[in-house]
């Protein structure tokens, strides 16, 4: 169980690093346009791999918050909630959008095309953080947690 541990906080950490450095460099690299706005190739891949490590996150931190009880150290207690509820949120805003993106030509429309801008600013902006403190998390952790 260590060592899958390890397997899937190294994975956690390879795509904070992947989302973190490809929402930055974008614009470097890509000229966007009303029509093409992002790199939609690489995003399809980042996609699928940010829907898993958000999976796993969740997974993962409700079992971590679950573990803590009353000799538990308030620091452990705020970061299993942090990591858990963390998730929780980035889970919201990103299976929302994607569905979104899966599904153009439906006609959920409550909000402008603006607001998904925003909510995948946002999500690229938490992933990072909440994938990475849980692969570091997993990393240090051995075999009796």
């Amino acid at each position: 169980m260590d060592s899958l541990k390890k397997v899937i906080g190294v994975f956690l950490i390879l795509v904070a690093a992947a989302v973190a450095l490809h929402t930055v460099l974008e614009p470097l690299y890509y000229t966007s346009t009303d029509e093409q706005p992002y790199n939609n190739q690489v995003w399809l891949y980042l996609n699928i791999l940010s829907a898993i490590s958000v999976v796993l996150g969740i997974i993962i931190s409700y079992v971590r918050k679950s573990n803590v009880n009353e000799s538990s150290s308030v620091q452990e207690y705020i970061a299993a909630n942090t990591l858990f509820f963390g998730f929780m949120f980035a889970a919201i805003f990103f299976f929302w959008n994607w569905f979104g993106l899966i599904n153009p030509g439906g006609d959920f429309t409550p909000t402008k095309s603006d607001t998904g801008a925003m909510v995948w600013i946002i999500f690229d902006a938490i992933l990072p953080l909440l994938n990475g403190a849980l692969g570091m998390y997993l990393l240090r952790s051995n075999s009796s947690d």
